[in-house]
């Protein structure tokens, strides 16, 4: 079959090779790939700034129908449509992995990383990892599962209340669903981007977001002011991994606010205005990945129509395309693309 191969570390080496059609194992299932979504961290990948157990077929965000189950497999059966999380292999004896969070165990595997993934026409998933779709639910809209569970396991982070005025900046796709949850959970939120972000800043608007700000001709402060009676916003969920955000995001906190870290930086050293962090006694919380509790309720959400992943998709490229796909993610004229395998 073919698959979107990282064939050694580095810059490049990322190429669409034949490659031996995956076998199962008894506690395992085979799904055949209906959509698989590019994530920034594939881009990482190919630009060599993002580490992974080459060579390995790439893609993590996928959906697909089971074309076969394990002997052990009860759960899941042939004809199920579905979609996995990333989480291949854990050690299952740390305290992370008894207590369900598996996404911090220090010898997990994932799919599309260390365990070939979903840029193919057939991955193996583990079957823990497998979620049936709702009905409500089709395969491209699945596709989008795991960057949902990435924002919803940001904003359970954050313990968005009814009423608090959330502030989410970068409205890049998860952006976008981090402010779809907050909104679903009864808050007011508002979206930051700059002149670059048009598309996106547009696509916010059009999914009801209550208010979308370029922040390169509008004041952000002065509209979470006057939303606020002057006190500031009660959670900034800071989407970007752009520095000069950290400082905005603890600016327009109240006392007592909560900051949660969702982008990734370009280099782990970064500065840091403590003296805000303790005069105004926020709480900073980290946030990554996602973990097996946010599948149910991130499936949930787009089964009830409260989030909708499928208006992100703004191109549909085949495998073969994958060059252009990266492109137009990385020139910013895409939302999100999602592939399609070759037969």
């Amino acid at each position: 079959m073919k698959a979107l191969v990282k064939k050694e570390a580095g810059y490049g080496h990322l190429e669409v090779m034949d490659v031996e059609e995956p076998h199962m194992g008894p506690d395992q299932v085979k799904i055949e790939v209906k959509y698989a979504g590019v994530c920034g961290t594939d881009l990482h990948t190919f630009e060599g700034r993002y580490k992974v157990k080459a060579p390995v077929t790439l893609g993590h965000e996928f959906s697909g129908e089971v074309v076969a189950v394990g002997d052990n497999v009860t759960h899941i059966q042939v004809g199920d449509r579905v979609t996995s999380e990333t989480t291949f292999y854990i050690c299952g004896t740390c305290e992370y992995c008894k207590s369900g969070h598996y996404n911090l165990c220090g010898s997990r595997k994932g799919l599309g990383t260390q365990q070939n993934g979903g840029f193919a026409k057939y991955v193996i998933a583990r079957k823990e990892s497998v979620h049936q779709l709702p009905p409500n639910v089709d395969y491209l809209s699945a596709a989008l599962t795991e960057p949902l569970a990435c924002a919803h396991h940001a904003v359970s982070k954050a313990a968005v209340k009814r009423g608090e005025v959330v502030v989410v900046l970068g409205p890049g796709p998860i952006g976008l669903l981090t402010a779809q949850i907050a909104k679903s959970c009864g808050a007011t939120v508002i979206i930051t981007g700059l002149d670059k972000d048009s598309i996106r800043l547009d696509k916010a608007l059009e999914l009801g977001i209550d208010h979308v700000v370029n922040i390169q001709t509008e004041n952000v402060k002065e509209l979470v002011n006057s939303l606020t009676e002057g006190y500031g916003a009660d959670v900034v969920l800071e989407c970007t991994g752009a520095v000069p955000a950290v400082a905005m995001g603890l600016d327009l906190l109240t006392k007592k606010g909560r900051y949660v870290q969702v982008g990734i930086f370009g280099t782990p050293e970064i500065p840091v205005d403590f003296e805000k962090i303790i005069q105004k006694e926020i709480k900073v919380i980290g946030c990554r990945s996602q973990n097996p509790f946010d599948w149910g309720p991130s499936l949930q959400l787009m089964n009830d129509h409260r989030v909708n992943t499928e208006a992100l998709v703004t191109h549909q490229l085949d495998l073969s395309e994958w060059e252009q796909a990266f492109k137009l993610m990385k020139n910013g004229e895409a939302i999100k693309v999602v592939l399609t395998p070759l037969q």
